[in-house]
C-alpha cells in the first residue's frame, strides 16, 4: 500500500490547485476502494493490498476500470488500471495424501494418473514441472491436455511383488517458474494389492507320526500349518481328507480351520500299527495343495535301546576299498524277553553296510568306492529296535567324511573356443578368459594356464597370444590385420597340481574380424593416367541410356566393408549424365543438345559401406563429338582474357606481314633464279609439288594400353603462333597403318566394362 500508480492531474490535464476545490474524486463499483488521490499533488496511490487473484481469476488480462468525477463544471473520466502478476502464491495440491492400488500382476509401463497441482499465478510463474522421489520402481510422468494443463502419471518402472514389499512412500513435488521459484509437495501412497499367486504350502511333504496305542481319544496327533504368502481372501486356508479310507476316517478327525488332527476313536495296535491319510489345504482362490500324513502306531515299551559307538574313523580316503571300518557299535536294552532283544539296521545309503558280530556289537563297514566327487560326507544313521510289544527303537547317525586324491583331469567349461578379435586391435589386450574346472580339492584342484608350443606359418605362437597361468586369461601381443591373418589356432593346457599331476588341452581358435580400414581402390579409369588429361568420346547421336564408361573399383576389406556405391561428386550437367549406384557405369540421362558442352568434366566417388565409410575419387574427361576433327579445337583452346588476346593479335598481325613480306622475296628470287637456269631439269620441282606438312595423330604407349587408338590419321597445317594450337584439317589419309591399332571388343575387356553401346577413346596428347 501507498504505492504510486501515476499522476492523474498530469495526465487529465488538470490544475492540482483546483483539485480539491473542484472536489476530484475516485468512483469504484467494487466493495474496495484499492485506490485514492493525493490531493496535493495528484498522485494516485495504491490504498488497499490488490490480489490480481482475488480480482480476475485465471483471466490471461486484469484491468481495473475507475471512474474519475470533478464538478465546476461537471467532467467524468475513466481511468483503466492494469494489475500485473507476480509469483506471490506457492503451487499445491488438491490434496496432501495421494492413495494408488496397484496390483502386483501389473506389467512395467503402466500409467497410475494423479491430480494435478494448482497455482493462481499465470505465464511463467504458474506451474512448470513435477518431480518425484528416486526410486526403481516407479518414475513421474506428464500428460498435457489440449488446454495446456499438465497432470502427473506415476509409471510402473518394474514388476512388484507384494510379498516382498506391499506399500511405497513417495514425495511429488511440484515447481513453478518464479525467481526464485515456488514449490508445493505430496505424499503418494502406492498399495501393491495381491492376486492369487501363491499356493498354499506345508512345511513338509510327509509327516511322519508315531503314536502309542494307550493315547486317549480327543489325542493331538499333529498340527498341521499350511501357509499362503498371499493376504485376505487368497490366504485364507481350510483343511479336509483329500483320502482317508472308512476305518482311518472312524479314528482320526481334522479341524478344517485349524489344522489339528485329533484321536476319535481308540487305537489298538495288533488291530493296525499304522495309518496313512492325504490332507488337502486350499485357499480362498481354489488353489490347493496335499501332504501325506502317516501314523505308526507304538505298542506300549518303557525303555528303548542304547547305541554305543566305541570306535570311529572320522575321515577316510576315497580310494579306499570296500571292507573298510567305519565303526563298532555296541547295542544294550535294559528291558528283558523280547522287549531286550534288539535288531540293528543301518539306513538306506547302499555305500555302507552292518554286519553283525558278537554279544551285541556290530561292524559299520564301506560297502563301495567312495568318491568325494559324488559324496564328500556322509550321515549314516544305524537304527536298533528291540523286540518289545510294542517295540521301542534308538537311531544313532554317524558323520563320514571322504578325504580327496588327485583322480579327476580338469576340464574346460568349453569343448573347445571361438573367440573374435577386431583387427588392429592393441597389443596386449585380453581376448578370452578360458576357464578349467577341477572336481578335485586343495592342491589337486589348482589348475594353471599354459599355451602348447606350436607355429604359425613358421612364427611361434607366443609371438601372437599368451595367457595368465593362474586366471586363463588370454592376451593378444600383437595388432592383428585381417588383410594378412584371418584366423589360426593353437591348443591350451590346464594342469592341475596334484601328485601326479593330470592335464587336459582345449583348441583355441581365434578370428580376425575385418574393419573398415582399405579405402575402394579404383581399377578403371586407373588413377595414375589422371594427370593426363584422360577423355572419353560421346557421339552427338548418343541417346538416353547410352553407356560412356564404367568405373571399377575394389575394396581389400570383407563383407559390408566392402560393399562398394558410386556417386557422381562433380558433375557440371547434373541432368545429362547418371551413374549406377552399384554399378559404377556413367550413362546418359537424357539426349544431347545442341547447346551442351563439348567437354565435360566429371568426378566419381567411390564409397564403401563400412563405418566409418572410406571412399576415393577419379576424374573422367568427357568430350561430346562424333570424330576427333571436331573436338581437338575445343580441347587444345585455352581460356584468355582480353589483354592477352590483344597481344597475340599485334604479334599474329606481325608474324603474317613477315611471312608476306619473306614470301614475295622468295616468289621473285625464285622467278630470277628460273629465268637464269631455263635448262635445269624439272624433276625437282615435281618432286615437291602438292606437299604439305603431315602429321600422323596417333595416342601414346600409354594411352593404347589401356584405351582404344584413333582409327584415322590427317594431314594437318599447324599456325605458326603455338599459342593458339588451332588445328587446319585437310584430308584424311586414306592409307592408314593398322600396325598399332586395337581391337575395340579386347580393349573394352581390359577395361572391365562388361557392355558398351558406343567407342570410348582416350585422348592423352594431341601432339
Amino acid at each position: 500500500m501507498g504505492s504510486v500508480v501515476g499522476n492523474v492531474a498530469k495526465d487529465l490535464g488538470l490544475n492540482v490547485k483546483e483539485l480539491e476545490i473542484r472536489k476530484f474524486q475516485i468512483v469504484s463499483h467494487v466493495t474496495k476502494q484499492y485506490f485514492s488521490i493525493h490531493m496535493e499533488n495528484g498522485d494516485l496511490i495504491v490504498s488497499e493490498r490488490i490480489d490480481r487473484e482475488t480480482l480476475c481469476g485465471t483471466k490471461l488480462s486484469c484491468f481495473l476500470n475507475l471512474k474519475a468525477v470533478i464538478e465546476n463544471p461537471l467532467n467524468f473520466y475513466t481511468i483503466t488500471i492494469e494489475i500485473q502478476d507476480v509469483n506471490d502464491n506457492a503451487p499445491t495440491f488438491s490434496k496432501k495424501y495421494f492413495d494408488i492400488g496397484i496390483s502386483e500382476s501389473s506389467v512395467p509401463g503402466v500409467h497410475f494418473p494423479l491430480g494435478n497441482a494448482d497455482d493462481p499465478d499465470l505465464g511463467t510463474n504458474s506451474i512448470q514441472s513435477y518431480t518425484l522421489t528416486s526410486n526403481e520402481w516407479f518414475s513421474l510422468g506428464e500428460r498435457t491436455t489440449k488446454d495446456g494443463v499438465k497432470y502427473p502419471e506415476i509409471i510402473l518402472e518394474k514388476p512388484i511383488d507384494r510379498e516382498k514389499k506391499n506399500l511405497y512412500e513417495l514425495i511429488i513435488t511440484v515447481f513453478d517458474g518464479g525467481k526464485p521459484p515456488k514449490t508445493g509437495t505430496a505424499i503418494v501412497k502406492i498399495t501393491v494389492q495381491d492376486v492369487n499367486d501363491n499356493f498354499p504350502t506345508f512345511a513338509q511333504d510327509t509327516y511322519h507320526i508315531r503314536l502309542q496305542e494307550n493315547a486317549p481319544i480327543g489325542f493331538l496327533v499333529v498340527h498341521l500349518n499350511a501357509t499362503d504368502e498371499d493376504e485376505g481372501l487368497y490366504g485364507r486356508i481350510t483343511y479336509s481328507f483329500s483320502h482317508i479310507t472308512q476305518t482311518t476316517g472312524q479314528i482320526f478327525s481334522i479341524d478344517s480351520l485349524k489344522g489339528d488332527i485329533n484321536t476319535i476313536g481308540s487305537l489298538d495296535y495288533e488291530a493296525s500299527d499304522s495309518y496313512e491319510m492325504t490332507v488337502e489345504a486350499k485357499d480362498g482362490g481354489g488353489l490347493v495343495n496335499h501332504c501325506k500324513v502317516s501314523i505308526q502306531v507304538i505298542d506300549v515299551n518303557d525303555n528303548a535301546p542304547e547305541i554305543i559307538v566305541t570306535t570311529l574313523a572320522i575321515a577316510i580316503l576315497e580310494d579306499s576299498p570296500p571292507g573298510t571300518v567305519i565303526a563298532i557299535i555296541n547295542v544294550h536294552d535294559m528291558d528283558s524277553g523280547m522287549n531286550g532283544e534288539v535288531v540293528c539296521l543301518n539306513s538306506d545309503i547302499k555305500d555302507f553296510q552292518l554286519l553283525p558280530s558278537s554279544n551285541n556289537y556290530y561292524k559299520l563297514v564301506t560297502a563301495a568306492s567312495m568318491d568325494r566327487e559324488r559324496t564328500s560326507e556322509y550321515n549314516v544313521t544305524v537304527q536298533c529296535m528291540d523286540k518289545g510289544t510294542p517295540p521301542l527303537s534308538t537311531n544313532k547317525t554317524i558323520q563320514l567324511t571322504i578325504s580327496d586324491v588327485n583322480d579327476n583331469v580338469p576340464v574346460f567349461e568349453r569343448m573347445n573356443y571361438i573367440v573374435y578379435i577386431k583387427e588392429n586391435n592393441q597389443p596386449g589386450t585380453s581376448v578370452q578368459n578360458i576357464l578349467a574346472s577341477e572336481l578335485d580339492q586343495d592342491d589337486n584342484g589348482k589348475i594353471t594356464y599354459s599355451i602348447v608350443s606350436s607355429n604359425i606359418d613358421n612364427i611361434p605362437v607366443s609371438s601372437y597370444v599368451s595367457i595368465n597361468s593362474m586366471t586363463g586369461v588370454l592376451y593378444a601381443q600383437r595388432s592383428f590385420d585381417y588383410e594378412q591373418l584371418r584366423e589360426f589356432q593353437f591348443q591350451v593346457m590346464a594342469k592341475d597340481s596334484g601328485s601326479p599331476p593330470l592335464s587336459s588341452n582345449v583348441t583355441v581358435r581365434i578370428c580376425i574380424i575385418d574393419k573398415n580400414d582399405n579405402a575402394p581402390k579404383i581399377l578403371y579409369p586407373s588413377p595414375e593416367t589422371e594427370g593426363s588429361a584422360l577423355f572419353e568420346f560421346i557421339p552427338h547421336s548418343a541417346e538416353k541410356g547410352y553407356l560412356v564408361t564404367k568405373v571399377i573399383a575394389v575394396d581389400a576389406d570383407s563383407g559390408h566393408n566392402a560393399w562398394l556405391y558410386y556417386h557422381l561428386l562433380q558433375v557440371p550437367d547434373p541432368s545429362l549424365f547418371g551413374i549406377g549406384q552399384h554399378s559404377g557405369e556413367v550413362k546418359i540421362v537424357r539426349d544431347i543438345q545442341d547447346t551442351d558442352n563439348l567437354r565435360q568434366k566429371l568426378v566419381v566417388l567411390v564409397k564403401d559401406n563400412g563405418s566409418p565409410s572410406l571412399s576415393s575419387t577419379v576424374t573422367l574427361n568427357l568430350v561430346v563429338a562424333e570424330n576427333f576433327q571436331q573436338v581437338v579445337p575445343e580441347i587444345r583452346k585455352q581460356p584468355t582474357n582480353s589483354n592477352k588476346t590483344s597481344n597475340v593479335t599485334f604479334y599474329l598481325v606481325i608474324s603474317i606481314a613477315v611471312i608476306s613480306f619473306l614470301f614475295i622475296i622468295t616468289v621473285i628470287i625464285t622467278a630470277i633464279f628460273k629465268c637464269r637456269n631455263t635448262n635445269t631439269p624439272t624433276t625437282f620441282g615435281a618432286y615437291n609439288r602438292n606437299v604439305y606438312p603431315q602429321f600422323t595423330l596417333g595416342c601414346p604407349s600409354e594411352i593404347s594400353d589401356t584405351s582404344l587408338p584413333f582409327p584415322f590419321s590427317y594431314d594437318v597445317c599447324v599456325t605458326l603462333d603455338s599459342k593458339q594450337n588451332e588445328i587446319d584439317y585437310l584430308k584424311p589419309v586414306q592409307n592408314v597403318p593398322t600396325d598399332n591399332l586395337i581391337d575395340t571388343d579386347d580393349s573394352t575387356a581390359a577395361n572391365g566394362s562388361a557392355n558398351t553401346e558406343g567407342p570410348h577413346r582416350n585422348i592423352d596428347q594431341v601432339f
